[in-house]
């Protein structure tokens, strides 16, 4: 058992789900050591007397993973090697009455909304100087950068609106201030993020400032890689698009999730489009920036989905051939619409469905890599792995999209930096090449 001592709090802050969930550990560690209190994010070292679990609560399998990781720091607090536990974050903010009746060994729970209280607990006050500053958790050269909070969508299965409230858009002139502040400790990349991006500004100036602020971001100087995530196809501002094609340091790429192409399972899901909107909104994307990255999220197994949607939906992937698709089972979530219906699609079913575009989108994307076979790209290099110095495309997002591989033993590459990369191999979801000199 740990003793009990005189030496001042360490927290260590553990970080479950999104990057809108990194961000905010990122700002809560700002803002702990502007009080100078010592504080880390996931540290190996296991010196910290005091835990903050910053979980996720979106789906069953994260929801799941942040109970396991929060009884497993209730096991070390039992056994005297930490001193408190702390728990914020998506699931904390919706089960907060159930969680603490059930884990009574976390000394304090804390909702999405509640910074300010949670820094109070910790012997910290909110320095509202530190606006637009932020310590990043990721290599100094990416860092996500969250243009909004919340959500106004009626989506039937989504619980963010429960969990993150209404929308609230940053301004302008604090984003483009924090994009700064990060360029100027050395970060070249960021990615913008929003529970929906393409609703930017409605709240604050009363109109859609999307296009607006991709203007004044692709300003900042030093600034070589701008990435747009999370952006609804209904009502999609299509102002942005001859901007993002003009600005050299807009990535032409885009995140968009359409969820689905039935117009059964589009109305069922509530999600304001119809397949042949989405048919226009997609192509016209295609049209207006040429050689696009277009990544998507698919949901199956929604309550309704039948096997004639379900083939529909793979007939709109095989068509379509998206270069990035990633794919989720329906969560029966409380409070949600789609709760209220029956969950009438067996979980097996659901995985099968799951694995089925998985493997449609494995056969796109080798022959979308195989096409880059001989082509020279340029590649932002994240991190070396065993033999491997590891990077990314203007086409690839950190986490959830492909990489490029280059042999470390006959290569080098400077971490954080750009070099040209001939293409010399494909895998389904990873490039293979040589750097050139």
């Amino acid at each position: 058992m740990r003793t009990k001592s005189l030496k001042p709090n360490k927290i260590n802050i553990v970080t479950l789900g999104c990057s809108k969930n990194l961000v905010d550990s990122e700002v809560l560690l700002s803002q702990l050591k502007g009080n100078d209190i010592a504080a880390t994010h996931e540290s190996e070292k296991n010196d910290a007397n005091i835990i903050v679990v910053n979980t996720c609560g979106f789906i069953d399998n994260a929801k799941q993973e942040s109970i396991d990781t929060i009884l497993q720091y209730v096991d070390e607090k039992e056994a005297g090697n930490i001193d408190k536990l702390y728990v914020t974050g998506c699931l904390s903010h919706r089960y907060k009455d159930e969680l603490e009746g059930e884990i009574p060994q976390v000394d304090a729970w804390f909702g999405t909304l509640e910074l300010s209280n949670l820094l109070r607990t910790l012997g910290a006050d909110y320095k509202h100087e530190l606006i637009g500053e932020r310590l990043i958790t990721t290599p100094q050269h990416y860092a996500y950068l969250k243009i909004s909070e919340g959500c106004n969508r009626p989506c039937s299965f989504c619980a963010i609106p429960l969990m993150r409230g209404k929308h609230v858009s940053k301004s302008i002139e604090q984003i483009v201030l924090e994009a700064r502040n990060l360029v100027k400790n050395g970060t070249k990349e960021i990615m913008l993020i929003a529970q929906d991006s393409t609703f930017y500004g409605i709240d604050l100036y009363g109109e859609r400032r999307l296009a607006e602020l991709l203007e004044n971001l692709a300003d900042v100087k030093g600034l070589e890689w701008i990435r747009l995530h999370y952006a609804y196809p209904s009502q999609f501002p299509e102002e942005i698009l001859p901007i993002m094609a003009a600005k050299d340091n807009i990535c032409k790429y885009l995140d968009i999730p359409v969820q689905h192409i039935s117009d059964n399972v589009l109305k069922i899901m509530r999600r304001g489009i119809s397949k042949r909107r989405t048919y226009e909104v997609l192509n016209k994307i295609k049209q207006e920036v040429p050689n696009i990255t277009l990544r998507t999220t698919i949901l199956v197994g929604h309550p309704g989905e039948t096997e004639k949607d379900f083939e529909e939906l793979k007939q709109f992937i095989q068509d379509f051939q998206f270069d990035r698709l990633g794919v989720f089972t329906y969560s029966h979530e409380e409070n949600t619409h789609a709760h209220t219906l029956v969950d009438d699609v067996p979980a097996e079913i659901k995985q099968n469905r799951a694995e089925e575009l998985m493997a449609l989108q494995e056969e796109i994307s080798i022959q979308k890599n195989n096409a880059k076979i001989g082509k020279t790209i340029k590649v932002l290099f994240d991190r070396k792995e065993g033999d491997y110095f590891i990077g990314r495309t203007e086409a690839d997002s950190p986490e959830v999209d492909n990489e490029v591989l280059v042999d470390a033993r006959t290569n080098f590459a400077r971490l954080g930096d750009f070099a040209k990369v001939k293409i010399t191999q494909a895998e389904s979801f990873d490039l293979i090449g040589q750097i050139l000199e």
